[in-house]
């Protein structure tokens, strides 16, 4: 886990786990100018929260059916994207399961959500803080 006030570091390996890319594919869009450059070079390489971001942008447009130009465009800060293409059977999504408690769980699928993984964290802290607070305040009630 990284200090406060400092970005997340990954190396390709981490970085295209995260993403569920290859690494030929992310190698393909730094070529491309779609992902900005690494920090550093080779099996030295280092990616932060802005790839991470860049590729999870550019998996969910093309998942959309957006062609690297456009997306090329979108990143640049042109007009807002399409709207992503509704679920159809046998299409693939990564999700988060939380399991808060036996027989309460969370499902978030970060790319459908538009959450960075930052933002993913703290709604997950977010979560766990509002339930321990909620099965405490039961507890003391019942005590009562």
């Amino acid at each position: 886990m990284s200090d406060i006030g400092t970005s997340p570091e990954y190396s390709l390996a981490q970085l295209c786990v995260l993403v569920d890319l290859p690494p030929r594919t992310v190698r393909y869009y730094v070529q491309l100018g779609l992902v900005d450059r690494p920090e550093g070079e080779t099996r030295a390489a280092r990616y932060g929260a802005r790839h991470l971001e860049q590729l999870l942008l550019i998996k969910k447009w093309t998942a959309s059916g957006v062609s690297l130009d456009r997306i090329r465009e979108l990143l640049k800060g042109d007009e807002a994207p399409v709207a992503p293409r509704p679920r159809v059977a046998g299409a693939i999504e990564v999700m988060s399961h939380l399991t808060v408690a036996d027989g309460v769980e969370v499902v978030i699928e970060p790319g459908r959500a538009e959450l960075s993984p930052e933002q993913v964290r703290g709604f997950v802290k977010g979560v766990m803080a509002l339930y321990a607070r909620i099965t405490h305040s039961d507890r003391k009630e019942n005590k009562s």
